[in-house]
Order: C-alpha cells, then structure tokens, then sequence
C-alpha cells in the first residue's frame, strides 16, 4: 500500500475533522502543517504529534514531499494555497466555498489541468447516508423527473464570528457558507445539470439587532474583522433541463428554529430530508409516504471521515472522484449569479 504524506494548511475548527479523518486511514501519516499564527499552529502540531509546523505554506511546500494537502484557511486564502500546493505537485482537498468567485476557481481548475493533480471540493453533504438512499431512489428511476426543489439552511441566531462576516476573507454571509451545502446536494442528486440563470436577494437587517440579550454580531472586540456580509438571502436557480431551485440560508432570522432541509419534486415522487429521508409518492391509487427503516439522517460524526477517505483513495489508485473542481466552479458561478442579481435586482444568466 503507497504511503500518503499529508500537509494541513489552516488550523482553524474545520482542520481538526480533517486530521482525525486522515488519523484513520492506514499509510497516510500527517507530517506537516501550517498557520499564520505560530503560537496556535505549534500547539496544533503538538496535540496530534505532527512533526514539523510552518508559519508559511510555501516554506512548507518547499521543504516537504507531500502527496496530498488539505486547505482549511479562510475562503480568501483558498486560491493562493490550493494553487501553491498544486504547483508543488501535491494533490488538493479545499474546503467548501471552493473560492471567493468564479474567477478564482477557474484558475485554481486550471492548475490542477496543468499539474494532472486532483483537486477535490469539500461538498461533504455527497458523502452523506441520507444522499446515498434518495440517490438509489432516484438512479432506479423511482422519482422519475425532477423538476423543482426547495434547499433551506437557517440558522435563528447563529453568526459563527471572527472572519465568517467579514466579506474581505468570507466572500459573503450565509449564502456562500451554509447555502453553498444545500445548493451543491439538490444539484448532485438531480444529476449535476448546469444552472442558466438566477434571481436573489439579500438582506442584512438583524446585524446591530440584540438576540436573546445579546449583540447577534457583536463578533470582535479587538476590530480586526468588520460584519459587513447578509444575513439572509434567497433565491432561484434555473438549470438547463428544467429543473428550478429555491434556495435560502441565514445566520439570522426571526423563526421559531434552525432549519436545514432539502425537497425534491418528481413526477414519479418527492423526497425531503430534514435530518431524516420521507419518500412521498403513490401506490396502487393511494397516496404513500416510505421512511426507510433505522436512521437516514446524515451522521456527522462520520461523514467527514467519509470524505477523506474517498479524497485519499483517489489519490492511491486513480478513482474517478465525486467531488471535483469541475463542480465547485458551478457552484461558485451559481453563487456569484445570485450575489450580483441581489446587488441588481435583475435575472442574471450564467454562462458555463
């Protein structure tokens, strides 16, 4: 079995999912990582007994023979890493937003092109148990055609702070970091077909707002970081065979609870998780709902490892891999449509 020499960049919440993931797969040894914050980094590198830490990833890039490198800094530092890192010849796991736009991820796709390495999107939702059985419901042909769907992701009250609602290193409030999620899912269930155009809104009318006693967005006291993002937006996606999607995603919204769903509408059935899977469809002339039997939701705790798993396998023997840069440039072409059609208040087309 080929060792795999891991690099992390970024040692911020995501990374620790990240590295029990490669903690569980037999060969592959994290032997580096990285942060601009040496005191943070060095204790980083100590709690999982990695060998060598790094204040800057190109030193780490130059100095060490990595097969694979996570990227798990804020999404302004996505680029520059992942392209740094490809260029060293590692392949590439970055996390979800894929960039801060289109452009961006374009040129992050290309050098992966140039460099015949993976890059693979951190759309973590693809790995999940609950996609897995409406993915079987529908390549069986028991949906039939969709053609709607509604994706929600809100949060009540939950700005996650620091750089989140800072658009400088975020690219974007909720949309760009819970709506991508649920945005990627409906378009990897029903088949990954291209977007044509968008309409969305935004609002950011909760941010100086007291939540349950508190400043909702009160987030940095020293003022390195700005809360400048939304704090909801909607919108709708129209794709090329038919297929309408509504999405909406908040940090801060006045609902009686969070709520993160996903609906698909077929003309044989529809399909909701919300954690769990509900087929809805008919039956001998009666209207039927099928739960499958034990849990369907997605279970977090082993989700991640899914991913990394797959994102290694790739990588050792050639896999084709579900998660590709192809399909995180779309996502960032939907998701810049919707941004500038709320900026506008005009229909945006998106050209693939």
């Amino acid at each position: 079995m080929k060792k795999i020499n891991v690099g992390i960049i970024g040692t911020g919440g995501i990374s620790h999912i990240h590295m029990n993931g490669y903690k569980a797969i037999e060969g592959v040894d994290v032997v580096a990582v990285c942060d601009i914050d040496e005191e943070k980094v060095k204790a980083y590198a100590a709690r999982y007994n990695v060998p060598r830490y790094y204040t800057d990833y190109n030193e780490m890039l130059e100095k060490e023979e990595l097969d694979c490198v996570s990227v798990c800094t804020w999404n302004s530092e996505h680029k520059n890493a992942t392209i740094a890192a490809l260029n060293a010849g590692a392949n590439v796991l970055c996390e979800k937003p894929m960039a801060m736009n289109q452009e961006e991820a374009l040129e992050m796709e290309k050098a992966a092109k140039d460099n015949n390495k993976l890059l693979m999107i951190g759309f973590v939702r693809r790995f999940g148990n609950d996609t897995d059985i409406i993915k079987r419901f529908i390549e069986a042909g028991d949906m039939g055609d969709i053609y709607y769907a509604k994706a929600s992701y809100l949060r009540r009250n939950g700005t996650p702070g620091g750089w989140f609602a800072d658009k400088r290193y975020s690219g974007g409030g909720p949309l760009i970091d819970l709506g991508v999620h649920v945005i990627d899912l409906v378009r990897y269930l029903a088949g990954n077909p291209l977007p044509v155009s968008a309409y969305g809104v935004s609002y950011g009318k909760l941010r100086d707002k007291d939540v349950a006693g508190d400043k909702a967005w009160e987030i940095d006291s020293e003022g390195a970081f700005e809360a400048n993002t939304e704090d909801f937006a909607a919108g709708f996606v129209k794709f090329e065979n038919g297929l309408t999607l509504y999405i909406e995603a908040s940090f801060n919204l006045h609902i009686k609870h969070d709520v993160g769903s996903v609906e698909l509408f077929g003309t044989k059935s529809g399909a909701k998780i919300d954690p769990h899977v509900h087929i809805f469809t008919d039956l001998n002339d009666t209207m039927v709902d099928i739960e499958p039997s034990g849990s369907s939701a997605f279970d977090f705790g082993t989700i991640f490892n899914k991913e990394i798993y797959h994102f290694v396998d790739c990588v050792r023997t050639g896999k084709t891999c579900i998660s590709p840069a192809e399909d995180g440039v779309v996502l960032m072409k939907i998701i810049d449509a919707l941004y500038e059609s709320a900026r506008t208040n005009k229909e945006v087309k998106i050209s693939i």
